[in-house]
């Protein structure tokens, strides 16, 4: 009786899964593999939204694979030495395992083919399970990846991406293989309160209603804040709970401009992932450094986190991470750009908040896109500063998003919402409770323009 093993990592799901239908094609029994890895919780990487979404997606793969005849094996502790027992108590042949980009990934796959060199399981590396199009697969001609995202998707689209396989119908797994409890959503301390729900079930549905519905709108209604027009999948997509290769696949049989709008936005994903896997060091070092002397004032800091910078938008983006774990796009490069521009703070202890919390945090997009708003990144305009102001004026004209996230203001208004200060001017004065701004915009876009032009950047 031949056995392999499905060590998931980013992939937890049993729709479009190449890792599992692989294991599955070439052995009579499939031992399908989760290891709460110690390492992660070392690294600080297993935030308290992430660890309950994860809990969620856990349990629903669990649930999947019984329906077919399977069950979710879980062990703890450091995940190579976990993996290899279980591969060896199983007389596995191979161990299967989805391709990761970020140091931590690659290590582990070294640290795993070291481990099983001379035991008779051979471990097997699959390409384009956590992306659309595999890291690598795409290089300009005089370079291992691309800088610019512009020629990147230029080629990206011109690239089929690999045809969705089915979920299988049975998975007979080895009864001698014993589990360790499934982790629970609700013994995690510090979650959001307004967390979603994870897990392949609800992916599915969402990308189903997607299509269907919001993906048509997705074009002219993206950036709208208070309409929030997105698709939300992304914590989906970074758990691996649904497959990018099939939401491509679904959304170009949904032809226009919406459909085109999505795409991009999941090569944008890709795109972050080929130059992280190209340079592993950017996860904490700057892909373009600049020369920065970074600012670091504890009091404005704080501010930022807790949503009382006094500027509407700003407040309301950080407030809504808070509460949900996760923030409007739109919102996001906006915070950024106050922090690291208006505040000349270090994007490094933004992206750290933010993986603090955001329940879709992914080291090669957190990481790359907070560098792209920073300057220090893959943006050919490195010194653009966002106005929150002007940025609320376009993208939440009325206020609507504001006054959902920041209650302070609700009587503020419309003129007034996305500069309550100015109400100071007037008898009514400024609205009580809520911050005076933390720095005039124009002192802080100075500041920074000078700084960046004192170190050449």
């Amino acid at each position: 009786m031949s056995v392999s093993v499905v060590l998931f990592t980013s992939d937890l799901r049993v729709h479009d899964n190449p890792v599992l239908r692989a294991a599955l094609r070439e052995s009579d029994e499939v031992v399908p593999l989760f290891v709460a890895d110690d390492g992660v919780h070392e690294a600080g990487f297993d935030a308290p939204n992430r660890r309950a979404f994860l809990a969620d997606c856990l349990a629903d793969l669990d649930a999947s694979l019984r329906s077919r005849g399977g069950r979710l094996v879980l062990r703890r502790g450091d995940v190579v030495d976990r993996a290899c027992s279980v591969a060896t108590s199983a007389g596995a042949r191979r161990l299967h395992i989805a391709a990761g980009v970020s140091r931590y990934a690659l290590r582990r796959e070294e640290r795993l083919r070291a481990a099983l060199e001379g035991t008779g399981c051979e471990l097997v590396v699959h390409d384009a399970v956590v992306t659309a199009i595999a890291p690598g697969r795409l290089t300009p001609s005089d370079r291992d990846h691309y800088a610019v995202f512009t020629p990147y998707f230029r080629r990206w689209s011109q690239e089929g991406v690999r045809a969705a396989v089915g979920a299988p119908r049975t998975v007979r797994v080895p009864d001698e293989v014993a589990s360790e409890p499934l982790p629970s959503r609700a013994k995690v301390t510090g979650v959001s309160e307004g967390l979603a729900e994870g897990g392949e079930t609800e992916a599915r549905r969402r990308l189903r209603a997607w299509c269907s519905g919001g993906l048509a709108r997705y074009e002219k209604g993206h950036d709208d804040l208070a309409g929030d027009a997105t698709s939300r999948l992304s914590p989906y997509l970074h758990f691996g709970a649904v497959s990018a290769a099939e939401a491509v696949q679904r959304a170009r049989r949904t032809s226009g401009p919406g459909a085109e709008a999505f795409v991009r936005q999941i090569a944008w994903r890709d795109f972050h992932h080929q130059v992280l896997a190209a340079r592993p060091e950017t996860s904490a070092a700057d892909y373009r450094p600049r020369g920065d002397r970074w600012r670091e004032d504890a009091g404005e800091i704080d501010a930022w986190r807790t949503g009382c910078t006094g500027f509407p938008l700003v407040d309301a983006a950080m407030r809504q991470l808070l509460h949900e774990g996760w923030m409007h796009n739109r919102g996001r490069m906006l915070a950024a750009s106050f922090l690291t521009k208006t505040l000349y703070t270090d994007w490094r202890v933004g992206a750290r908040h933010f993986l603090d919390l955001l329940v879709d945090g992914d080291i090669a997009n957190n990481q790359l896109n907070w560098q792209w708003v920073a300057g220090t990144g893959t943006d050919t305009r490195p010194n653009r500063v966002l106005n929150p102001v002007v940025q609320g004026k376009r993208f939440d004209p009325r206020g609507t998003y504001v006054r959902r996230w920041v209650p302070e203001l609700a009587e503020v208004p419309d003129r007034y919402i996305h500069e309550p200060w100015r109400l100071a001017e007037h008898d009514d004065g400024a609205p009580a409770g809520y911050p005076a701004p933390v720095v005039e915009l124009s002192r802080g876009r100075d500041r920074f323009e000078r700084a960046r032009a004192t170190v050449g950047g």
